[in-house]
C-alpha cells in the first residue's frame, strides 16, 4: 500500500513540470482570449485603456458577419485540399513508393524535409519569384513551351496557396508513414505475394488494417495544423478579394489592422472551439476503429 501511495506521488511530481507548461502557456492565454472577447478592447484610442464589458455582444456579431463565413469556408476548404487530400495522400504515396527502396527513400526524404526546414519567409519569395506572373519560372516554362502565361494569384488563389502548403508540409505525413510501414512483420506482406495477392490487395489487406491508427493520428496533427497556418499570408496578404482569407489571417486583420482586439478575440475563441471539435471527431473515429 505505501509503496503504491508513493508511486502515485512519484507520478505527481513528475506531471508537475509538464501541467504547469499547459497551464502557463495554453490555458492562461485561452482564459486571457475569452476575457478579452468579452470587451470592446481596441489597440489604440480610449478603448485601448479603459474597455467596457459587452458579454456576448462580440460573438452575436462573428455568427452574423459574412467575413467570417467566407474565411471559415475558405479555411475548410485550404484543410480539405491541403491536409486531407494533399499532405496525407502525398505522404501516404510517396511512403508506399519508397516502401524496402532505402536509396530512393533516403533521395526523397531530403527534398521533402528540405521543402519543410527552410523558412516560412523564405519559402514564400521562393514560391512568389516561382508563379510571378511575368517573370516567374513557372510562366516562363509555359511561354517558352507556347502556352500562355497565368496570373496564378489572382486567377487561381485558392488553389496556388493549396499547393504551397501541401509542397511545404508533406514531410512529416510521408515520415509517419514511412516509420509505420516498417512496423509491418515482412511476412504479412510475403505470404500476400505467395498467394498471388494484386497490389490493391495487398494495400486494403495487409497495410491499411496495420497503420490505421498512424493515419489517423496524422490527419488530427496535420489538419489542426493547417486550420490555424498563417504562412499563405505572406503570398497573398488573404487576397485578392478575400479569396484566401483563412480564418487566421481574418482574425489577424481584425485584431492587428483594423484595432478591433475584442472582437478579433471572439473570433480567435470561436476558431479554438472549432479545432477542439475537429479534434474530438477524429478522437471519437480513433475509438470507434478499436471497438
Amino acid at each position: 500500500m505505501k509503496r503504491s501511495l508513493m508511486g502515485r506521488k512519484v507520478i505527481v511530481l513528475l506531471l508537475i513540470p509538464a501541467l504547469s507548461l499547459i497551464f502557463v502557456f495554453l490555458i492562461l492565454p485561452g482564459v486571457w482570449v475569452l476575457r478579452i472577447g468579452m470587451t470592446n478592447e481596441t489597440l489604440t484610442g480610449a478603448k485601448a485603456r479603459n474597455p467596457d464589458f459587452v458579454g456576448f455582444e462580440n460573438y452575436a456579431k462573428v455568427l452574423s458577419d459574412t467575413f467570417f463565413y467566407n474565411a471559415l469556408r475558405i479555411t475548410l476548404l485550404f484543410v480539405l485540399g491541403s491536409a486531407i487530400i494533399g499532405q496525407a495522400g502525398l505522404g501516404l504515396s510517396l511512403a508506399l513508393l519508397t516502401y524496402r527502396k532505402r536509396r530512393l527513400k533516403s533521395f526523397v526524404q531530403s527534398v521533402v524535409i528540405l521543402a519543410w526546414i527552410i523558412p516560412e519567409v523564405v519559402v514564400a519569395y521562393l514560391w512568389i519569384a516561382f508563379l510571378d506572373k511575368d517573370y516567374g519560372t513557372l510562366n516562363m516554362l509555359l511561354s517558352a513551351i507556347g502556352l500562355r502565361k497565368i496570373n496564378w494569384f489572382y486567377e487561381h488563389p485558392l488553389l496556388t496557396i493549396i499547393v504551397f502548403n501541401v509542397w511545404r508540409g508533406t514531410a512529416y505525413s510521408m515520415l509517419l508513414f514511412s516509420a509505420a510501414l516498417e512496423t509491418i512483420p515482412p511476412s504479412y506482406l510475403e505470404t500476400a505475394e505467395v498467394i498471388g495477392a494484386s497490389s490493391w490487395r495487398k494495400f486494403k489487406d495487409v497495410i491499411l488494417p496495420n497503420i490505421r491508427s498512424y493515419i489517423l493520428t496524422d490527419l488530427i496533427l496535420i489538419t489542426l495544423w493547417t486550420f490555424n497556418v498563417f504562412t499563405p499570408y505572406l503570398l497573398t496578404g488573404g487576397g485578392p478579394s478575400f479569396r484566401t482569407e483563412l480564418l487566421s489571417i481574418y482574425i489577424y486583420r481584425t485584431a492587428f489592422r483594423y484595432f478591433k482586439l475584442g472582437y478579433g478575440a471572439s473570433i480567435a475563441t470561436i476558431a479554438l472551439l472549432i479545432n477542439f471539435a475537429l479534434a474530438m471527431f477524429y478522437l471519437s473515429l480513433s475509438r470507434r476503429k478499436r471497438t
